[in-house]
Parts: C-alpha cells; structure tokens; sequence
C-alpha cells in the first residue's frame, strides 16, 4: 500500500501520521508491532532515516 506525500511538508511528519491513522483504523492492532523502519521505508518510499525519525517520535510522544 503506497501512501501519496506531500513534499512541501516535513515528510518524518506526514509518515508519523500514517502510522498513526493506522493505529486508529485498526491496521496495526493494540498488541501488535508496527512496520519496522525499513519495512515502513519502504513500503512508503522514503528514506529509512526519515521512517526512523518518524518512529523515533512517536515513541517520545507514547
């Protein structure tokens, strides 16, 4: 499943709110893991710095 990004914004964000609307909808379950870094990389077609950086800041956030 590819995701359309907009490069006018801070991609690490828009992947963070991917993962986090995938949460919401039920995708990645309560329980369960999320795409590794370079699995989310890509499956998004990003820059695994970009998927880590994304990562790194939902896990701050909880």
């Amino acid at each position: 499943m590819s995701e359309d990004l907009d490069r006018t914004r801070a991609v690490w964000r828009q992947v963070a709110q991917i993962v986090i609307g995938r949460i919401k909808d039920g995708t990645y379950p309560p329980g369960s893991r999320v795409p590794s870094t370079l699995e989310l990389a890509t499956e998004l077609g990003v820059a695994s710095s970009t998927s880590q950086k994304a990562l790194a800041y939902l896990r701050r956030e909880g």
